[in-house]
């Protein structure tokens, strides 16, 4: 299927945008049925551009179902929200619009993000493209398929930790989060607002530059966007490393990695060496903590956050015999049985009496994690890792295992609680037959670097030219 720039060299010689469009559209009729990656009544059929010309002019991007589009379906695959149509549009979906691009439908998605396999959602879990009967990540598991199965060029996801990078790496894509604050969170609905960020999936490095150059930048709408300039990431993809310094904490490559994963990241760096660039082991003392002050901090802001979800103002409303009857009988049928103990854990650390234990502790421990990318940043570019300990794991294996399932993002996670940015991609395929990720992390506002680096090793390499194939 076509890249960005395959689209646009075919609309600059004659095509038709519409022609374009019903190509994707024809090859998500042909595998959505197997695959899932889309939402009930979540295609839009008759999609088209809003502006006559634009970067993204004519190119169809699938919308992961937690970002507002005005009068679209948005329900964060939650019961809850059933029925919820935004009244507005998110800043993202109205930069995409004004660059041309054509919004084509909403993606599966864990519920409200809670998840790392996309089985969480209320409608069906998706399935990964290069084997139906694993999981293909999450919680941006439909907008994962979605690209690596072709039924769009680019996907936006959202990222909490690693809900854009694990998929990436499980479904053999390209999975962008940037900086915090880089891209405005308005007309997101919010998991953990301090760690929340909407990025990327897409079939190669230059796509992914190309869409963040369309959505990056300050949003007066969103208090948490950075006034910090926005580079022309196009003129920094250049297949030379020379004078690059990339570190690799030893940390992440200890107890619970499989070995073939830690093979292909290992061959990562030879890579990188060839070209130019010098890699060095380092240490991040504190990244043992990072699962548990990761999934304090996330379901407190998840328990604030959710509050608001009461049948009251939106989605579903149960009636009940009294006001405290009506919210208990809605939220008992909206929420899922993930979301409830996300729930329930981040009450928990929040009441009186835990605050100080729990949640004030995690968001030192949080300023130490933090600390030690900050010290290293100030000898290395990049930081090299694997993007997941493992490949897809099956559907079903880890769904009744909720501590087995929080590590699925053991190594995504630093990247959130310290606002950095971070792309997964491809560096090879495990003996069954599954995708790897290595995921390179960059100093806080410094997507260019990571788009350097990510472009040469995938120029050097055959990962991003594999792809399933569908009879």
């Amino acid at each position: 299927m076509m890249t960005i720039s395959e689209i646009q060299d075919r609309l600059r010689s004659g095509g038709d945008w519409k022609e374009i469009r019903d190509s994707f559209l024809r090859r998500i009729d042909q595998l959505q049925e197997e695959l899932k990656a889309f939402i009930p009544n979540g295609i839009f059929s008759d999609a088209e551009p809003e502006a006559d010309s634009g970067s993204l002019y004519g190119v169809p991007i699938a919308i992961k179902d937690n970002i507002c589009e005005e009068g679209k379906l948005t329900t964060c695959c939650s019961r809850i929200l059933e029925g919820f149509r935004p009244p507005y549009d998110a800043t993202v979906i109205k930069r995409l619009k004004s660059a041309g691009a054509v919004l084509i439908g909403k993606t599966n998605m864990d519920e409200f993000a809670f998840g790392s396999s996309c089985e969480t959602s209320c409608y069906y879990p998706s399935r990964n493209p290069w084997d139906k009967e694993r999981v293909p990540g999450g919680s941006s598991g439909g907008s994962a398929v979605a690209v690596a199965s072709g039924m769009v060029p680019v996907a936006l996801g959202s990222d909490t930790g690693g809900s854009i990078r694990q998929p990436a790496s499980l479904c053999g894509v390209v999975g962008l989060k940037p900086t915090y604050g880089r891209v405005s969170r308005y007309g997101l609905i919010a998991f953990a607002s301090s760690l929340d960020q909407i990025g990327v999936f897409s079939r190669n490095v230059e796509d992914s530059a190309r869409v963040l150059q369309v959505i990056a930048g300050y949003d007066e709408m969103d208090s948490t966007s950075a006034e910090v300039e926005v580079d022309n990431y196009l003129q920094y993809l250049s297949k030379d490393l020379k004078g690059v310094k990339v570190g690799v904490p030893k940390e992440y490559f200890e107890e619970g990695i499989d070995p073939e994963v830690r093979h292909f990241v290992n061959n990562v760096r030879v890579v990188l060496q060839d070209l130019g660039a010098r890699c060095e082991e380092i240490s991040l003392p504190h990244t043992k903590y990072c699962v548990a002050t990761y999934y304090i901090v996330a379901t407190a802001e998840a328990s604030s956050n959710l509050a608001r979800f009461d049948g009251v103002q939106y989605g579903l409303r149960i009636k009940g015999r009294n006001l405290l009857d009506m919210y208990l009988r809605t939220r008992e049928a909206g929420f899922g049985p993930e979301a409830k103990r996300r729930i329930i854990l981040g009450t928990h650390v929040l009441s009186s009496g835990y605050y100080d234990a729990y949640y004030l502790r995690a968001q030192k421990v949080r300023a130490l994690i933090k600390r030690d990318f900050d010290q290293a940043f100030t000898e290395y570019d990049v930081i090299m890792t694997p993007t997941s300990p493992t490949p897809a794991f099956r559907i079903g294996e880890k769904i009744n295992d909720p501590l087995a399932m929080y590590l699925s993002d053991v190594f995504t996670i630093s990247a959130n609680l310290a606002g950095l940015p971070a792309i997964s991609l491809p560096c090879g395929l495990h003996s069954e037959k599954l995708p790897i990720g290595v995921q390179f992390i960059g100093k806080a506002f410094d997507e260019k670097t990571l788009f350097r680096v990510a472009y040469a090793y995938e120029q050097a390499t055959p990962w991003h030219t594999k792809f399933p194939r569908f009879e």
